[in-house]
């Protein structure tokens, strides 16, 4: 085999136009409930799972993803099944479809039931169970596609370690002593400042959790969402959403470090208008029904399908027949720590920096949603 060196490559080369944006793509909630009989058929060795990918057709390994940074896994447990613990670098959505179960992130177990979402916060030891009668179904949204791409996906197989090196030693309050001691002196005076390599091994710890969204209590909230500026929504300017919060994002506002989970309540015949942002986000309709236009091209969904429906900086907008529920994963997060979030929120108006300049400002004035209660 020839030696292989580095090379320089030309500014006009460097700045090639990009590929092409992934497509659009809708998958019909008639193919994952196939793919759900197929997997629940399937005769397993005793480690193995019944896990499929839903992946984009330009994906190639590894990662394949239904964004080039997000995959998206469907996930069934039969009746009496469980999973074998598990341990990787990922950070995971996940939501519920059909069923319920029970799952283990570390030491806390949690049941759910369908339309619940929780998160798997990375290198935590995780499992699934299903004690019901029925199938249990649930979808994975993680950052795996991305970490595949870049050469570091971690994965262990948690019995292969003792207990006591299964979680890390908790964190103390304050910086460690040995942080203390090294460089921290400013530079300038903009703010500039040098550190030591202590700075760099021992960062300051935010603690992220395993935290679960329950249906019955998220849905409260979606009645007064979806009303927010009368019929249709005309007389709103924002998203009739929500987004399921993990603290642990900060200004990320994320559910996961690299992701967002919201839920939306679409009122019927709403029509959004076209806009583009650099994340790119994931729609599972569950339920409801209408059409999503990407890139000039028309797509049409309803309860049960799953949609690239917004593939990165790409110009888009969603309208409903008669009215939707839809979960977004959108890597929204991931972008905010890049800095790289750009946002347009209207075609006419200007490109904005999300994070760094004034945001996107909507008519919402003292008319916060309030909770329904549907007991």
């Amino acid at each position: 085999m020839s030696e292989q060196t580095l090379k320089f490559v030309s500014q006009a080369e460097a700045d090639a136009a990009p590929e092409s944006p992934w497509e659009a793509l809708v998958m019909s909630g008639e193919a994952i409930d196939m793919e759900v009989t197929r997997l629940a058929n399937l005769r397993l060795d005793d480690r193995a799972q019944r896990r499929s990918f839903i992946a984009h057709p330009r994906a190639r390994a590894p990662g394949y993803g239904l964004t080039p940074g997000i995959d998206v896994s469907l996930n069934v447990l039969l009746p009496g099944e469980s999973w074998s613990p598990r341990k990787d670098n990922t950070h995971q959505i996940v939501f519920a479809i059909r069923g319920r179960g029970a799952y283990r992130v570390n030491d806390r177990r949690m049941s759910f039931e369908q339309f619940d979402a929780w998160n798997v916060p990375s290198m935590s030891t995780y499992s699934y169970e299903n004690a019901s009668a029925e199938l249990a179904v649930f979808l994975s949204y993680s950052d795996a596609a991305l970490l595949k791409q870049l050469g570091v996906y971690h994965s262990e197989d948690p019995a292969e370690f003792p207990a006591s090196a299964q979680r890390a030693e908790p964190a103390a309050a304050g910086a460690s002593s040995a942080r203390q001691a090294a460089v921290n002196e400013p530079i300038g005076d903009r703010g500039a400042r040098v550190v030591g390599y202590e700075f760099l091994i021992d960062i300051d710890v935010v603690a992220s959790e395993a935290l679960q969204w329950p249906w019955a209590e998220v849905r409260q909230y979606l009645e007064g969402v979806e009303h927010l500026g009368g019929p249709r929504g005309r007389g709103y300017t924002g998203r009739h959403l929500v987004v399921l919060y993990n603290p642990a994002t900060e200004r990320r506002n994320g559910t996961t470090h690299w992701g967002f989970a919201s839920i939306a309540q679409l009122p019927p015949g709403r029509i959004d208008i076209p806009h583009r942002h650099t994340s790119a986000a994931i729609n599972y309709i569950f339920a409801g029904s209408g059409s999503s236009t990407v890139n000039g091209r028309r797509f049409k969904w309803k309860s049960g399908d799953i949609m690239l429906s917004a593939p990165g900086w790409v110009i888009h907008n969603h309208a409903t027949e008669t009215g939707a529920t839809v979960l977004t994963v959108q890597d929204h997060p991931l972008h905010i720590a890049l800095e790289s979030l750009l946002w347009q929120e209207t075609l006419k108006g200007p490109v904005v920096k999300l994070g760094v300049e004034r945001g996107i400002q909507t008519n919402l004035l003292g008319a916060r949603p309030a909770a329904v209660s549907h007991a």
